[in-house]
């Protein structure tokens, strides 16, 4: 008698994670293997990513590594068709790759819109363009996707990158909302100030036109107590298992994310009088 298809959680599952070999992509990556998913690395940084699957592999694991630019759509195809070749099943898509650009908008060039709208837009457009209908066809999966707490509430200091992210959330929901009928689920998770790379400098891919320096950077980073990348990744990976919509963490985000909701006006005052409150203390408010 043939075995019933649907999702495994998380033993015996596939997963492809973009960005997968570093930040909070890296530790969901690491923590997946742990729980006995096949994982497969897609990632810019090849040499990085396969070094992470080899450690993987190493302590029993299953990992591949792949190079993969998420903005490229034809490569995401290739890499979901290699891994349902090789695996036969496709049980998680994580959309996680993205980039982080800041500073006021007046600075921005028309290429770093363009290049942040193809990493954290398309790339995730690309990755549900190819997964999805694989899914549908063997009657499984989850797509998670990774917005930030700055898709859910105002982010005056970084208007590129909430506008992205905003982006991600509406794409979810409503996926969510027509893939269900089908079987298919969708999460995404919005995630607060997590101990990555991204958070401590913009990442090798990001950029920044705010001038401070890394220490003061630092300073500000650790007021907003920021949760370490691998306890980040076992409460998503619980969450995601329990089929959550939206997943926030750290949890205390929420209470912001709820204020901008009930009182979307307010909102915008009050976070307009404590983002010029920031600017002053960093010498940054024009004179």
């Amino acid at each position: 008698m043939e075995a019933k298809k649907e999702i495994r959680i998380y033993d015996g599952a596939t997963a492809i994670i973009t960005s997968g070999a570093s930040g909070i992509g890296q530790a969901i990556t690491e923590e997946l293997a742990k729980k006995g998913c096949e994982v497969v690395l897609a990632d810019l940084q090849f040499e990085l990513a396969e070094e992470i699957a080899a450690g993987i592999r190493a302590a029993g694991g299953k990992a591949t590594a792949v190079k993969l630019d998420v903005a490229d759509h034809p490569a995401m195809e290739q890499v979901v068709r290699d891994t349902i070749v090789r695996t036969g099943r496709l049980d998680y898509m994580f959309n996680n790759a993205g980039i982080f650009i800041n500073g006021g908008v007046h600075l921005f060039s028309i290429a770093d819109w363009e290049h942040i709208v193809n990493v954290n837009i398309r790339g995730v457009i690309h990755g549900v363009h190819a997964a999805y209908p694989v899914m549908l066809m063997q009657g499984f999966g989850h797509i998670v996707n990774t917005s930030s707490i700055s898709g859910l509430i105002l982010s005056p200091g970084e208007v590129s990158y909430a506008m992205t992210k905003h982006a991600v959330v509406g794409l979810s929901k409503s996926l969510r909302a027509q893939a269900g009928l089908l079987g298919i689920r969708v999460s995404v998770l919005c995630p607060g100030i997590i101990r990555t790379p991204m958070a401590e400098n913009g990442g090798k891919f990001g950029k920044s036109y705010v001038n401070i320096s890394p220490e003061l950077r630092s300073q500000i980073l650790e007021k907003v107590r920021p949760m370490p990348a691998d306890i980040f990744a076992k409460k998503v990976l619980d969450a995601v298992a329990k089929n959550r919509a939206i997943i926030i963490e750290p949890a205390w985000w929420k209470w912001l994310w709820r204020m901008n909701r009930l009182f979307p006006e307010y909102s915008i005052t009050l976070t307009q009088k404590f983002f010029k409150r920031a600017l002053i203390k960093l010498g940054l408010w024009p004179k």
